[in-house]
């Protein structure tokens, strides 16, 4: 029997969709749960003896039984948070469950020996923070804008007087409200004089505004790299902050010295894949004009015109037909 491939994923997930509607194309054995379902509709019991090197047991979902050896891969996209499951509960007892169920199913989810990742949830972890990335890619040679972390107001006004624009991003994406929808803060200008002592409240990061003649999105999955120029209609700062629709995407190659440097980058965070931002300030060909942004490593793709080519080259890498290139990905 193929081995399965278990997608740990939310009910609404479109991306996940195209991957496993490819898997089942090539006949590959596909089971789908969100680990935030525990419950009457998945339930579980896995056994770890004296003799045993892995875990052993079922995973029960409504329509599935999973036996955990048959798992050959796990496709993490984005799986419900824990805590969702419990928010009926008391602060302290929705605290308390969400850990356990983390720690415990999610333990053991994580934990598959002999698995391929695409991407293990500790990889993701490690790779999501943002000063971990911009150090890495400059110690790999890549291009990095200034930047500056800070909560000091005469920091932030000591590195505005230094650089014609600065913008200020996020760190992370802006979390639910209480009713449950979601908004986004881009990255966008600020007047330095606006700075004053609520910066003290949080970190913030700033960067110097890149004198840019585009946008790149590189999407790399395993050994393949995927990337297409964008541009706005209104040359954004953030292309993301408008209308996708009328973003104009165009193929472009990247440079092999740049390309060596993602692919350094995945293997120093145990990746198979990630979403790289980069921008361009002048010849596409020219390795030099390549500037590195930042990187999501489970970033969304579907939205690309190779959207196709790339959910064919998730399938390849957990069917087993290409080998995830950085060991990470294999360790469990």
């Amino acid at each position: 029997m193929a081995a399965t491939v278990l997608v740990l994923t939310a009910l609404e997930d479109v991306t996940a969709d195209w991957v496993i509607a490819a898997l089942n194309e090539r006949g590959v054995p596909v089971v789908r749960a969100d680990p935030a379902d525990v419950g009457p509709g998945l339930s579980f019991g896995f056994r770890l003896g004296a003799q045993d090197s892995g875990w052993q047991g079922r995973l029960r979902t409504p329509s599935r039984e999973l036996d955990l050896e048959q798992v050959g891969a796990v496709y993490y996209r984005r799986p419900t948070p824990y805590a969702d499951r419990f928010r009926q509960l008391p602060p302290q007892q929705r605290a308390f469950a969400a850990a356990e169920a983390r720690h415990g199913l999610g333990g053991v989810l994580n934990s598959l020996r002999g698995a391929a990742y695409v991407n293990h949830p500790a990889a993701v972890t490690r790779a999501d923070f943002k000063p971990a990335q911009l150090q890495l890619a400059a110690r790999l040679g890549l291009a990095v804008p200034p930047t500056l972390v800070t909560n000091d107001v005469e920091a932030a006004r000591a590195f505005a007087a230094e650089h014609p624009r600065v913008i200020c991003k996020t760190f992370r994406g802006l979390p639910p409200s209480e009713d449950g929808y979601t908004g986004a803060i881009w990255a966008q200008r600020v007047d330095p004089a606006s700075f004053d002592k609520t910066l003290a409240v949080t970190a913030h990061l700033f960067q110097a505004e890149i004198d840019k003649s585009s946008d790149v999105r590189v999407t790399v999955v395993g050994h393949r790299v995927f990337a297409h120029r964008i541009q706005t209609p209104d040359g954004a700062v953030d292309w993301r902050r408008g209308d996708w629709h009328e973003l104009t995407y165009t193929p472009v190659a990247v440079p092999m010295p740049i390309r060596a440097r993602l692919h350094r980058y995945l293997a120093h965070f145990g990746l198979v894949f990630a979403c790289f931002d980069l921008a361009l300030t002048g010849d596409a060909d020219d390795a030099a004009s390549w500037v590195f942004i930042e990187a999501n490593p489970n970033g969304q793709w579907g939205f690309v015109p190779d959207a196709p080519a790339i959910t064919e080259a998730f399938a390849d890498i957990l069917q087993g037909k290409e080998t995830a290139r950085h060991d990470d990905a294999r360790r469990h």
